[in-house]
């Protein structure tokens, strides 16, 4: 397939940085911070800057030849933002094959550098008239190559595959300290 569109020029800085944004007021909740919910739009915004340059961005889907499909999203939260605050969000190629492609993100404070968030997702391919999944047009699989060989010489992100769950305490320790509460008279039996 060609694309009935231009295409940007291949962007091959690892890992992939062009997507800004400032914090607005209607994505304030009552606590006066970001809304969870705002963090997946942002990493949106910045997963749709990257397909645009694969060739697979809204234009895919404005011409009706394709779409993608999410798969499976984890975000995690690392610090607030608040009305005003620029932020910046990059992106890495953990992983793709002919249908797929897995991505890491981090967003950052654009101006102080402290990380905000880290959002990891899978999509998919698929045909805009069928609703199939079908393979990368050939371009995007050129250029996915490319950048994915880039992204390969960047460590591995410390939360990509992370388990969401409550962490316990070993049973010992936990009872170690059950144990010295009750000497000291703190537990009621």
């Amino acid at each position: 397939m060609t694309f009935p569109y231009s295409l940007p020029e291949l962007d091959l800085s690892a890992p992939f940085d062009r997507y800004r944004a400032v914090v607005l007021p209607e994505w304030i909740d009552p606590y006066g911070h970001m809304n969870m919910a705002v963090y997946v739009t942002v990493f949106d915004q910045g997963t749709e800057a990257l397909c645009a340059l694969l060739g697979v961005g809204p234009l895919y889907t404005e011409h009706e030849l394709g779409m993608l499909f999410v798969l499976e999203t984890h975000l995690t939260h690392v610090r607030e933002v608040r009305l005003g605050a620029p932020l910046r969000v990059t992106s890495q190629i953990l992983d793709h094959d002919a249908k797929r492609l897995h991505l890491f993100h981090h967003m950052y404070h654009c101006e102080e550098g402290w990380p905000v968030a880290t959002n990891e997702v899978l999509m998919i391919n698929v045909d805009y008239k069928t609703r199939r999944i079908v393979p990368w047009p050939d371009e995007t699989m050129r250029r996915l190559g490319l950048m994915a060989a880039a992204h390969r010489a960047l460590p591995r992100p410390e939360n990509a595959g992370r388990v969401i769950g409550i962490k316990h305490r070993r049973q010992g320790s936990a009872s170690r300290v059950t144990a010295a509460a009750s000497k000291a008279g703190d537990v009621q039996k």
